[in-house]
């Protein structure tokens, strides 16, 4: 692998991890386009036995790069996060003892949404040890790539249309179907007797915060806040009122959601996307369905990183030491720019966009390689 190769796959990685059009797919398609030398990245990766190849093993590096870039991007949110599990585990094993049976106890939105994000990274954690390595032999291929794009583009077609039809149900005053159970105004522990931690209090008057222990006017900037993570103050209150809408959802709704990053294991299908159409079917907007996506990619993408790093201490890694290196960085901060731009765009902006890209390329590659 050459130093040219490392930097251009690195900043596809850093870009299309994140944004909803297919980081595998575009590892494989690239360099298919490109041929050659480039080519045989993608042939020796998808190989039965391609356990020692370099190009997997520097794309795990790039992987733990753009886990960081996240991190280091909402590490406020995730300090709260992590706050709010650390208060919610030692309660909710004594209320397990007592009552005998699993429960959880949750206080407050930060704890709950803990428990969401577990939940939902369950399925994918699972199916990616058991059947990564089946999946990228047989579709990590230029044509298959090229189909998975294509129906991804679909996919981000069809959950803009569900989230148009939604908002337009609401401006006309029509109850949403029961395709939504997220409540603005309350968590949906109503909707989660089949969960641990289903309802242990009201859910109080309609405009009541959600959760008993959450002050009504948390959402509202405050001027304590710093800036964190590059973004201002008055934008991590934002997160704060969009993790409050989220966790409205119920445990169900976000494990199904963070199932639906199992089809990413499919080259061409993007993580963050189907998991967004997954929140847009659930009833979340644009916005705070990009964030939940971002929360629940970033432990994923992490822990695939981290469980194939040896590979790089390996025979995989011998040679690719300096390309490596520069591909980290270069990957990192590439995904760091594309999460502050994501996070802006979906504030105000659709999906629409990244499908038509999808249907075109993915068209285009069909007739390249079919």
């Amino acid at each position: 692998m050459t130093y040219l190769q490392a930097v251009v796959i690195a900043l596809i990685q850093g870009v299309t991890e994140l944004f909803p059009i297919s980081s595998l797919g575009h590892s494989v398609l690239v360099p298919a386009w490109f041929g050659g030398s480039w080519e045989s990245l993608v042939t020796q990766s998808s190989e039965a036995n391609s356990e020692s190849s370099f190009y997997l093993a520097y794309i795990v590096a790039l992987h733990c790069a753009t886990a960081l870039a996240l991190l280091w991007f909402f590490r406020a949110d995730w300090v709260r996060i992590i706050r709010g599990f650390l208060r919610s585990l030692p309660a909710s094993v004594r209320l397990s003892m007592r009552a005998r049976r699993p429960r959880l106890s949750v206080q407050d939105k930060d704890e709950r949404l803990a428990w969401m994000i577990i939940f939902a990274t369950i399925p994918v954690g699972l199916t990616g040890i058991l059947l990564e390595h089946a999946f990228r032999t047989l579709f990590a291929k230029p044509l298959a790539a090229a189909i998975f794009l294509f129906i991804n583009g679909l996919i981000l077609l069809g959950a803009e249309v569900l989230r148009r039809s939604t908002a337009r149900r609401k401006q006309a005053g029509v109850p949403a179907v029961a395709t939504s159970s997220v409540q603005p105004h309350a968590p949906a522990y109503a909707a989660d007797p089949g969960y641990p931690g289903a309802p242990s209090h009201a859910a109080g008057p309609p405009h009541a915060p959600a959760f008993p222990h959450e002050p009504a006017d948390r959402g509202a900037p405050a001027s304590h806040r710093g800036p964190s993570g590059g973004r201002a103050a008055a934008d991590i209150a934002a997160a704060e009122r969009s993790d409050e809408r989220i966790s409205g959802l119920s445990y169900k709704d976000a494990t199904v959601i963070g199932a639906a990053q199992i089809l990413a294991l499919l080259a061409g299908i993007s993580r963050s996307g189907v998991t967004m159409a997954g929140g847009l079917w659930r009833g979340l907007d644009n916005e705070d369905a990009a964030r939940f996506a971002f929360l629940l990619a970033t432990p994923v993408i992490l822990a695939a990183g981290l469980l194939k790093v040896p590979s790089l201490a390996g025979p995989a890694g011998a040679h690719i030491h300096g390309q490596v290196a520069i591909g980290f960085i270069v990957c990192g901060i590439a995904a760091y720019a594309s999460v502050r731009f994501l996070v802006r765009w979906f504030q105000t902006r659709t999906l629409t966009p990244f499908a038509i890209y999808c249907l075109a390329f993915g068209l285009l590659s069909i007739l390249r390689f079919g």
